[in-house]
């Protein structure tokens, strides 16, 4: 039951992910990340099958960081994101990708910016944005308390609601979440909210 969201505040982005390895009944791990940083002002949350979306984010991972090695310059947000939906619009023609991605970034004069790129390579820039099971409650809260001007505690007060909704609404819920933000200062790891420990393993 996989659930990424995220949303923009005033000059800053956060991306929210579960960190629950699913297959089948089973849960393998309960602490994969599902945000990559991008490069150092940018983030993708993807949900999806987990083979395609560890293969597809490092490979646009690997591409966005080679235009920069290439052209001396990063790739804006948006180039970022349609370069992802021109991936996802050719793969779908051969063999698809099974993954939905929240892309959030920071661009000097711009400022910060959310896109929303669903399997099948639609791309929108939105506000807010959600995937998965809890989607449906995420954005139920989103739509209730967000605001275009929110501070990041505000921001991260509304992100604990939703988590909290997930949690209590939603029948197989995962247990544990991961918080990353990202502003003028670069993407980075903003917290975890924890309600399971994997166990240690066992040599």
């Amino acid at each position: 039951m996989e659930c990424v969201f995220g949303m923009v505040g005033k000059e800053f982005a956060v991306v929210v992910a579960d960190s629950s390895a699913v297959h089948s009944i089973l849960v393998h791990k309960s602490n994969e990340d599902k945000i990559m940083l991008l490069d150092s002002h940018k983030l993708m949350g993807a949900s999806g099958e987990p083979g395609d979306r560890a293969q597809f984010t490092e490979y646009v991972q690997k591409n966005v960081a080679l235009y920069h090695f290439r052209n001396g310059i990063p790739l804006t947000t948006a180039a970022s994101a349609n370069f992802t939906r021109g991936e996802l619009a050719t793969a779908l023609r051969k063999n698809p990708y099974s993954v939905n991605i929240v892309l959030a970034g920071y661009d000097k004069g711009s400022g910060p910016s959310l896109y929303f790129i669903d399997y099948i390579a639609t791309l929108h820039k939105v506000d807010k944005a959600a995937f998965g099971y809890g989607s449906y409650f995420s954005l139920a809260m989103m739509d209730r308390h967000y605001r275009k001007d929110m501070s990041v505690e505000e921001a991260i007060e509304l992100v604990d609601k939703c988590i909290i909704e997930i949690r209590s609404r939603l029948v197989v819920a995962p247990p544990n979440f991961v918080i990353k933000i990202v502003d003028k200062d670069g993407a980075r790891e903003y917290a975890w909210r924890e309600s399971v420990k994997d166990a240690p393993s066992v040599a």
